[in-house]
């Protein structure tokens, strides 16, 4: 796929807006049938000059279990370009249905700080569609700069698949590897979710997708309760691994089985050292104490 010049766009697009633009859109498709095609749009999008809200900020911070700090949280800068990256799925051209999407994974590579006071340039690509043995998967690029440096800060790749939806030319994989089994381990911290958290994410990330905010609004669309934000959980991962991570280091979290609200969630953290006694890696892994079914699990590597 070759990259044409990107759209840019005035103004960081509304989530509420992409969100009832995807309901009209998925009307459109039942209604004309659904796309033929398996082809990503190659023109990414873009959005120049974004400033961070201090106030958001430190309600991320004390939401997530962040150290208070002039240091844009890795989760939170995923939060602020997501409207962008939700942009490139809403577009007429992009072959998959928006709503009903699941998020399979993640991995971020933070590779320079960010703070508050910065100004950033962000962009967001669809790219890697493939098949998946329950339909079609898709990875959604974005990327933040300074905007007075060439050179990309951060950098997430998230994983979308849509299931059920099988398109033309993309081959189903025969073989899928399994999956470990899981023992749960013993503890190092236990969260009480309230039946609140996903409007309490929402409030300071913008995501307000139905699935998240209550019961009525989940059951509308299938599912049988609210559940937690998958990136919620994975940002509070983050916070609990520490400051000990420094400044550059990747993050990656797979997305397992969905936290339903009101729940606990159980979570162990074990890191490693480097030769030379510093911070090497951190893993983690988070499941449900009352089934013992694992949610999520990943790592946060030092760079």
């Amino acid at each position: 796929m070759t990259l044409q010049q990107p759209l840019v766009l005035a103004e960081m697009p509304s989530l509420s807006k992409l969100y009832v633009n995807a309901a009209a859109q998925a009307a459109r498709r039942r209604l004309l049938g659904t796309h033929d095609s398996a082809v990503l749009p190659a023109e990414s999008h873009e959005v120049r000059g974004v400033r961070v809200n201090v106030e958001n900020l430190t309600a991320y911070q004390h939401l997530i279990g962040e150290t208070a700090s002039d240091v844009l949280p890795a989760g939170f800068i995923h939060a602020i370009a997501f409207p962008l990256a939700m942009s490139v799925l809403n577009r007429d051209d992009f072959p998959l249905p928006l709503l009903g999407m699941i998020h399979l994974r993640n991995r971020v590579e933070q590779r320079a700080p960010l703070v508050f006071t910065d100004t950033l340039d962000m962009t967001a690509r669809v790219e890697n569609l493939r098949g998946h043995r329950a339909g079609t998967q898709v990875d959604v690029v974005a990327e933040v700069r300074r905007a007075d440096s060439p050179d990309v800060h951060w950098r997430g790749v998230s994983t979308y698949l849509a299931k059920g939806v099988f398109l033309p030319g993309i081959d189903k994989p025969t073989a899928v590897p399994p999956r470990p089994d899981f023992t749960a381990p013993d503890p190092t911290a236990l969260w009480h979710l309230g039946v609140d958290t996903g409007r309490a994410y929402a409030a300071v990330s913008g995501d307000f997708n139905p699935i998240h905010l209550s019961v009525l609004s989940a059951k509308a669309l299938g599912m049988r309760r609210s559940i937690a934000h998958g990136m919620y959980l994975a940002s509070r991962a983050l916070a609990d691994v520490g400051p000990a991570r420094g400044d550059s280091f990747t993050w990656d979290v797979d997305f397992e089985a969905p936290v339903f609200l009101p729940s606990r969630v159980a979570l162990e953290i074990t890191s490693e050292e480097s030769g030379a006694g510093a911070w090497k890696r951190s893993d983690y892994v988070a499941w449900s104490p009352r089934s013992g079914r694992r949610h999520f699990s990943g790592t946060v590597t030092a760079v």
